[in-house]
């Protein structure tokens, strides 16, 4: 069966530097420009991998960004041109609405960024990074990281045994309801206890902390990450050097200025930044059309 997310099958440390420089990026940048780029290939790539249950996050994300862009003027009253006034005089003006536009625009992308972390960089591969330079923080961090997801399935089998005998939360009055979700929190709750100890016996009887941590990976560093890594290296620093230059430099408030096309470091940046960004959305492209070829041939 074809793999949807062929970044994701790149060795670990590609997949880290790349999240990594987008999140990073996409939290220094506030340029129009560049927060376009970061903005529709966030949502390329997390559609890419999810399919069409990626368009309910596009949607939700949509909605937050017009929300927060919509009151965000409401406690930035600076700027030169007013909209309208309200609260007895306070000013909404277009420049703190622009301002709220572009920092809403970057809340909702590196969310998205997040997202498709999540999807990507399983504990796993934390661990084959991590596991040799930090073993303890590693493992610690990697059962953190499957806390979340193992509550979740586990709050859903209670709930599913609940309901069939009639005392699941959303049933009976206020108090019932009250009562039977804590019933499940209470559930959940030894579950994680005896779940924890369970992990401790069974760690300690395989000597775990006795002696110098081995560890074991499937993961290799062929050819092609190495293109790729170089790949992501020359372009991040590209956008750096850019950045520095000035080429993402913009000001909203109280007078609006964004450096434009006559700026070489914008345009530059700019085009480095796409580059960037459409890495594993082009992949996963490349691999679907390549898929797709060899089928019709078969």
């Amino acid at each position: 069966m074809q793999n949807r997310d062929t970044f994701s099958g790149y060795n670990p440390i590609i997949n880290f530097v790349f999240f990594i420089g987008a999140v990073i990026f996409g939290m220094f940048f506030i340029h129009p420009g560049f927060l376009l780029c970061s903005f529709i290939l966030a949502f390329a790539y997390y559609i890419t991998v999810n399919g069409v249950k990626g368009f309910k996050l596009l949607s939700g994300m949509i909605v937050l960004f017009i929300v927060l862009s919509a009151i965000s003027p409401l406690f930035n009253t600076y700027g030169d041109h007013v909209l309208f006034t309200y609260f007895g005089g306070r000013h909404y003006t277009l420049e703190a609405l622009y301002y709220g536009m572009a920092i809403s625009a970057m809340f909702v992308t590196v969310i998205t960024w997040f997202a498709s972390y999540n999807s990507v960089m399983t504990s796993d591969k934390f661990l084959y990074i991590f596991g040799r330079t930090a073993p303890s923080v590693s493992l610690v961090l990697s059962m953190i990281m499957r806390l979340i997801p193992g509550f979740k399935r586990k709050v859903d089998q209670i709930a599913s045994a609940r309901k069939c005998v009639g005392k699941a939360g959303e049933f009976g009055t206020k108090k019932e309801r009250i009562r039977n979700g804590m019933t499940i929190v209470s559930t959940l709750t030894t579950w994680a206890l005896e779940g924890g100890i369970i992990t401790a016996d069974s760690m300690r009887s395989r000597g775990y902390g006795s002696g110098r941590r081995s560890s074991f990976a499937v993961y290799r560093f062929d050819s092609r990450d190495i293109l790729l890594l170089i790949v992501m290296i020359i372009l991040m620093t590209e956008i750096t050097f850019c950045g520095i230059m000035g080429g993402a430099g913009v000001t909203y408030t109280p007078t609006l200025y964004i450096t434009g096309a006559d700026n070489i470091y914008t345009i530059a940046g700019m085009a480095g930044y796409f580059v960037f960004l459409a890495i594993p959305t082009t992949l996963n492209i490349t691999e679907a059309i390549t898929w797709h070829i060899l089928k019709s041939r078969i």
